[in-house]
């Protein structure tokens, strides 16, 4: 059969027909931002003449080498350019007559790391199962799309980063018709630094009708004040060598010298400090903390899923992880949270490393989980999941660790094989049901389906879905924890 083609504002892109699915990798959505366009909003890209050939997944963004490798797939390295602006797209095999569900992935990894094109988020089962067209993006990650410096030059922007996955829905917006897509049906889902975008998406006015339906999986409302913010890009620029009045240098530096110093950076202020690189808190982009916002109403009409997973700081706490001193855990617990004199939370905690990851699930994922949900709930309608799945004795499946819910999202758990699991019927049966939970809302603004019914979040029942190999729905769970924190 004939690759698809199909006509894009900007011009035809041919991709691949893949085992009944289309696909197109590798579409510009922005002109790449290197040169007089590094550090400044993205660029719509330029009309191409001819077909453009999107049969294979652009280049990642620069990032640490190490991360271009998965627990469940091996290495995944692939070439990595400041030109990394793409995105790819899903499609089931047969355009349908009507206008499908339209899902775009935000991916996760600190706001350093990640691509939309790690085979987790494969989207052959959200076109085939799903019935939705599935797109998964790349933005600037690390100094280039998270270090602050529209107060250093008015030439200079904030958030690029941001401001790249509000292009991407802007590229959605006008030309996901031609692949079936409707684009008044737009749900943004994320996970972790992902999630944590879609927060801030939700209070930018920038993305407002951009997309209709959000879904955030461990992350919520994120960002540097810009007062520390403007503190870590003075230490950037002290690291090229780059003064305010010689700031145009910057457009002449290669990417691996502002990559170097950006690792520099991060070795010089230690590991005390969260995420150095991440969204900050500035007039022009993200006037106001996300959770502020989304309190205001700033997203009021628009539902929400959100949730978190049983044991998220398993990931970051392995068995052989060295314990933190007290002090030093306790200011990074203030740092990351906000929360004031942490101390009396940590204490509650048994001081061994399963107590740190203890302490990160609760005071960094899930309370800013709740704290979101039962903001977003007097605003608009909100689902809340927790996710507990887990494969006992296993050394990596044995706790429901931060992301292991992704590969059930997308039903890509036959990556499990790849480190020595086969998937059972139970497991391969909960890949679905969430699935199908994911895929309904995107098409109803509801994750309640047939099999799984879902209730509404409010602050007085707090349901909660627990997926496991049985999944039901929990009231208020963790409820004596919720009111420790005061939530």
């Amino acid at each position: 059969m004939t690759n698809p083609v199909v006509s894009t504002k900007y011009g035809r892109i041919e991709g691949r027909l893949e085992n009944g699915v289309r696909i197109w990798r590798g579409i510009p959505y922005a002109e790449p931002p290197i040169g007089k366009l590094r550090f400044r909003p993205p660029v719509p890209p330029a009309a191409w003449e001819g077909i453009l050939d999107a049969r294979q997944f652009s280049p990642m963004c620069p990032q640490p080498v190490e991360s271009s490798s998965s627990m469940m797939t091996g290495a995944v390295t692939k070439t990595m350019s400041e030109d990394c602006l793409y995105l790819n797209v899903w499609a089931p095999g047969h355009q349908a007559g009507e206008p499908l569900p339209v899902m775009v992935w935000i991916h996760g990894g600190a706001f350093v790391t990640g691509s939309g094109s790690l085979p987790t988020y494969d989207g052959h089962s959200f076109a085939t199962r799903g019935n939705v067209i599935l797109v998964t993006i790349n933005y600037r990650l690390g100094p280039f799309g998270f270090v602050h410096l529209s107060p250093f030059h008015e030439a200079l922007s904030s958030n690029v980063g941001l401001l790249d996955q509000i292009a991407a829905l802007t590229w959605v917006k006008d030309n996901i018709a031609a692949f079936g897509g409707d684009p008044d049906r737009v749900t943004v889902f994320g996970e972790s630094a992902g999630s944590m975008s879609i927060a801030a998406l939700l209070a930018m006015p920038a993305a407002k009708g951009l997309f209709h339906q959000a879904i955030m999986q461990s992350g919520a409302s994120q960002a540097l004040p810009s007062g520390q913010a403007q503190q870590i890009a003075d230490g950037l620029l002290q690291e090229l060598g780059v003064t305010a009045d010689g700031l145009d240098q910057l457009e002449a530096m290669t990417a691996q010298q502002i990559f170097e110093a950006g690792e520099r950076l991060k070795k010089r202020i230690g590991p005390g400090v969260n995420m150095i690189f991440q969204p900050v808190v500035e007039p022009d982009t993200l006037p106001l903390e996300p959770l502020q916002a989304v309190q205001a109403g700033s997203a009021a009409s628009v539902p929400l899923l959100i949730g978190t997973n049983l044991e998220e700081g398993a990931l970051f706490f392995r068995p052989n992880s060295p314990l933190i001193k007290e002090e030093h855990l306790v200011h990074a617990v203030e740092a990351m949270t906000g929360i004031q004199d942490a101390g009396a939370f940590t204490k509650q905690y048994p001081y061994t490393i399963d107590g740190h990851a203890q302490i990160m699930t609760d005071l960094y994922f899930w309370r800013s989980a709740v704290q979101f949900a039962a903001a977003h709930s007097g605003q608009a309608p909100v689902w809340m999941y927790r996710f507990d799945w887990t494969l006992p004795e296993h050394p990596v499946l044995g706790k429901a660790m931060h992301a292991l819910e992704i590969p059930f999202v997308f039903n890509t758990v036959r990556l499990f094989r790849n480190i020595g699991v086969e998937v059972d019927r139970d497991t391969q049966s909960l890949a679905e049901r969430m699935q199908d939970a994911w895929a309904a809302f995107a098409r109803t603004g509801s994750p309640d389906t047939p099999s799984l019914p879902w209730p509404q979040y409010d602050r007085s029942e707090r349901s909660t879905m627990i997926f496991n190999r049985h999944s039901e729905v929990a009231s208020d769970p963790d409820s004596d924890k919720r009111m420790m924190l005061g939530l």
